[in-house]
């Protein structure tokens, strides 16, 4: 894999330090080796999502979810099963995992459900009144009085 260097984007720019972490992240090679447990990030509105993950063989008391400086965190980890069991064939994978997803800035998470071995999770952009657009009312400009001084008056 090719890597970059993201040295002259800190150089040369002032307030892009998130931009250049996320680049860090996306290009960095342990990320895309984890793989467990599948998940689907989908966009419900334009500013809505919903994260799923799949938890099969996880009860309510197994989950953890966690938003902590602009990141989501899902963890889980499984009581341990004190009961004697002989496996033919274990493909059910139960096995501790710590799932992070960065949120962006003023996104929150809003729900989280677990159901049918499936965890959604509910994501909402909430903008602040400050933030967003506003439209200035442009009104008719008064005349102005000014004091004109003649030429002739003052010499």
């Amino acid at each position: 894999m090719r890597t970059f260097d993201l040295a002259p984007l800190h150089r040369a720019s002032v307030g892009f330090d998130q931009v250049a972490q996320m680049m860090d992240r996306v290009l960095s090679n342990d990320t895309g080796s984890q793989s467990y447990p599948p998940y689907n990030i989908e966009k419900l509105a334009d500013d809505g999502w919903r994260i799923s993950i799949a938890v099969a063989g996880f009860s309510d008391e197994d989950l953890h979810v966690e938003v902590k400086e602009n990141a989501l965190h899902v963890t889980a980890k499984k009581a341990e099963d004190t009961t004697e069991r002989t496996y033919l064939h274990r493909g059910i994978a139960t096995r501790a995992f710590s799932r992070r997803f960065h949120l962006a800035d003023h996104v929150r998470v809003t729900g989280a459900s677990h159901e049918n071995g499936m965890l959604h999770i509910e994501l909402v952009r909430e903008v602040p009144e400050a933030l967003k657009p506003r439209r200035i009312e442009i009104t008719k400009a008064t005349p102005v009085a000014q004091d004109v001084i003649e030429a002739e008056k003052v010499n």
